[in-house]
């Protein structure tokens, strides 16, 4: 998989858990969605790397994890996201939301209607989204 595959896998994600949500099936909304942040943060990974470089053991295990957070710093976003969710209020406050995604909500039903679309809205937000701050970088 290469970074324009993600970048696609990002953007079909996320399309899929705005459908989910109309459909009001919110643990599957909430899951593709945070899902979508991870396939983008991993764009930014993929950026990174060169053409016939072989990566080093500990870069490719931490690539392979699903917490955001961890992400932002492989992908060298971390200074970035700092930077800006100090200057921004609102990139805050969805960065606060998303950060706590997990895989493991894979796994949940019990995923409430507001849960999944603050998510969402915290991802997704055409101002201040995760989304929009990651694609900015990829």
């Amino acid at each position: 998989m290469n970074r324009t595959d993600l970048q696609s896998l990002s953007r079909q994600r996320r399309r899929e858990a705005a459908a989910l949500l109309r459909a009001r099936h919110f643990p599957g909304a909430y899951y593709l969605v945070g899902y979508a942040v991870e396939c983008a943060l991993k764009a930014c990974i993929a950026r990174q790397t060169r053409r016939f470089d072989f990566p080093s053991k500990q870069i490719v295990q931490k690539v392979f994890v699903h917490d955001l957070e961890v992400l932002v710093k492989v992908a060298g976003l971390k200074a970035d996201l700092d930077r800006d969710l100090r200057a921004n209020e609102s990139l805050e406050v969805n960065w606060a939301i998303a950060k706590d995604w997990s895989e493991e909500s894979r796994y949940r039903l019990d995923i409430t209607r507001a849960q999944a679309r603050d998510l969402y809205s915290a991802c997704t937000s055409r101002r201040n989204g995760v989304l929009l701050w990651v694609r900015q970088r990829w």
